[in-house]
């Protein structure tokens, strides 16, 4: 939240107060906030409520008692205090969905490498079972990964599932043996060739091709991703004041989102202590499909314009898709473009 913003925010605790009664005076046309000074509370200040005391009929610490209620909650402040004679003073919250995102677009696919198994040291006897040799050599990338020094003799190359040669196949036989638990009978390669919603491999890498060509048609309308506020419930983009009505609410798909992706360096170093691959792939599977309920707010509507909630979605979005392509390198299976 901007001093501009906090400013608007003020004014609307204002006029809610004088519409519902509990202050008669005239809504000013700007309400200044200030930097708190040296020794003062919070991060930004108001005298507002000393200004409307006297046309109030109230003393300033009752204007700013009631400012101070309908301030309560309104997104990006963590606390109003009064102080002194009347001052409203604000702390306001950092936006900690904003730093996630920007913390994965400059990580780029490396988000969730780390050193927690630094130290750690783990070979690999050789093997010469397909599915053994794929999960091997997941687990070597996924090890080193987390900082783990890891030695591997190898083995042969896995044989391709018959009627799958290259690309998509070679895709569906690593996704069909690491998918599965250790105890679990390996998926069938076949079913993962078909381009359906209920493949999981396809939604994963049609999840990533959607990040991308949401980039592109954003480029087309005049915008490029920007981490940011991603806007309240209610019509993409538009501001719905708390306790005002608005327009009808839709759901809040980006938190899933946003909570999968601030725990995919856990689900990475979770899978790499239990040596269990099949870990990475079902975190795919489920930021997959919140990236697929999520993309849907992404771009304009209509005849609507791009705002700086559409270019935070955006960034989102590409974070969602680079957290994809990474985890599929970790497996060894491809993240295309376009599906």
């Amino acid at each position: 939240m901007t001093p501009a913003d906090l400013s608007l925010t003020v004014l609307r605790a204002v006029r809610r107060a004088v519409d519902d009664g509990a202050l008669r005076v005239d809504v000013p046309s700007r309400a200044k906030v200030e930097r708190a000074r040296p020794g003062g509370v919070g991060e930004y200040a108001s005298s507002i409520a000393l200004s409307l005391a006297r046309p109030a009929g109230r003393s300033a610490l009752d204007v700013a008692g009631i400012l101070e209620e309908r301030l309560r909650g309104v997104p990006g402040l963590r606390a109003v205090e009064i102080t002194g004679p009347g001052f409203l003073n604000f702390t306001l919250l950092r936006d900690v969905d904003a730093d996630l995102v920007r913390g994965i677009l400059a990580a780029g696919t490396s988000y969730g490498h780390g050193a927690a198994l630094a130290g750690t040291v783990v070979r690999f006897a050789p093997v010469a079972e397909s599915r053994a040799v794929l999960v091997v050599e997941a687990l070597v990338r996924l090890l080193r990964s987390q900082g783990a020094e890891v030695g591997a003799d190898g083995g042969e190359r896995p044989h391709v599932y018959p009627g799958a040669s290259g690309g998509h196949g070679t895709d569906a036989v690593r996704w069909a043996f690491l998918r599965a638990a250790p105890h679990d009978r390996p998926l069938d390669p076949g079913s993962l060739l078909v381009p359906h919603e209920r493949n999981p491999l396809f939604r994963v890498q049609y999840a990533y091709s959607r990040t991308r060509r949401l980039l592109v048609n954003a480029r087309q309308l005049g915008f490029t991703p920007e981490p940011g506020r991603l806007g309240e419930p209610g019509r993409p983009g538009q501001y719905v004041e708390p306790g005002h009505p608005g327009p009808p609410e839709h759901p809040d798909h980006a938190s899933p989102l946003l909570r999968l992706l601030r725990d995919h360096p856990l689900a990475l170093l979770s899978a790499a202590r239990h040596r269990a691959p099949d870990r990475v792939a079902r975190q795919l599977e489920a930021v997959a499909d919140a990236l697929l309920a999520f993309q849907h707010t992404v771009l304009p509507l209509g005849d609507e314009k791009p705002s700086a909630a559409h270019r935070s979605r955006l960034a989102l979005a590409e974070a969602a898709g680079t957290v994809l392509a990474g985890g599929l390198s970790v497996l060894g299976i491809s993240a295309p473009d376009r599906i």
